[in-house]
């Protein structure tokens, strides 16, 4: 059972993010969001993480006391802020705005590749083989899959963004798993956040962001995607920090699975296109071949 505990951990985290692809869409038309306001799509992401980084850092302020500070400790955690907050989300928010939840989600995993591919610039123990080689082409064709129509192959803006999105996730992973040497779980997610959302927020305040409607079900579902955000992110970074990370993104896999499920149910989304169970198919045979299959796998800690 001990054995099975991150692996339902993590599962656990990806159906809390699978779920907030539709969440953040209902968000938008609770909150009377125009989805080509760039500067209340800004503000709606900012006000997430704004709070959700003070609920955080608070519970952090309480619970650890004697946190010892460094420099190198803090930039890594700006860093993490940065990529996993500020240019992330931004991608990301734009990017469900003009694309249905379910591609999105199936379009972010392409991190889970870029980072598999180039993990020998992160990780000394590992190169590239033909068995990665291989894994990342079968994986790519998943991506062109999923933007196939009769007239060819095309990628929206939107889903250029979400792409971006996910290169910035994989950035994100490598310098949250540096900010972990330094701080706890929580205390990372919580600045990380904060510091994201302050700056999101400020951002979207300048542009003349705001959020026109506040009601009880805006309130509600504001509150429901803050409070998975919070455990999602706080029991992933715990993962982060005993779990390699390839591993890691192997499970990540499962998360557009749920975002499709939940987008079926909460937003009556057509989740049954031949497109789609291509591009699953594909992108996961591409990352268990270069994770399974690869002489140099590296181990779980």
């Amino acid at each position: 059972m001990a054995k099975l505990k991150p692996l339902l951990t993590a599962l656990f985290v990806m159906a809390l993010w699978g779920s907030l692809y539709p969440m953040i869409k209902i968000g938008y038309s609770a909150f009377g969001i125009d989805s080509t306001s760039v500067s209340d799509i800004l503000m709606f992401a900012g006000v997430r993480f704004l709070f959700s980084g003070v609920v955080l850092t608070s519970a952090a302020a309480v619970k650890e006391k004697k946190a010892v500070i460094s420099r190198e400790g803090i930039i890594a955690v700006l860093l993490t802020g940065l990529f996993s907050i500020i240019l992330h989300y931004s991608f990301t928010y734009i990017g469900l705005s003009l694309s249905d939840s379910s591609q999105s989600s199936i379009l972010k995993q392409t991190g889970a590749l870029i980072y598999i591919c180039l993990s020998p610039l992160f990780i000394k123990d590992e190169y590239f083989d033909r068995y990665k080689l291989i894994g990342a082409l079968t994986g790519f064709a998943g991506i062109a899959a999923i933007s196939f129509n009769p007239d060819g192959f095309s990628l929206s803006i939107g889903d250029i963004m979400i792409l971006t999105a996910s290169i910035c996730s994989v950035v994100s992973g490598v310098t949250t798993k540096r900010a972990l040497t330094y701080f706890s779980p929580i205390s990372v997610t919580g600045t990380s956040q904060l510091f994201g959302g302050a700056c999101l927020t400020g951002f979207a305040l300048v542009m003349g962001g705001r959020l026109p409607l506040i009601n009880l079900k805006s309130i509600l579902v504001f509150v429901y995607i803050c409070c998975a955000s919070m455990a999602a992110y706080c029991l992933w970074n715990y993962l982060i920090r005993s779990t390699n990370l390839s591993k890691l993104y192997i499970i990540k896999f499962t998360e557009p699975i749920f975002a499709c499920i939940f987008g079926a149910i909460l937003l009556g989304e057509n989740i049954f296109k031949l497109q789609y169970l291509a591009a699953l198919i594909l992108i996961a045979f591409g990352i268990l071949i270069e994770e399974k299959c690869s002489k140099n796998n590296v181990i779980t800690k």
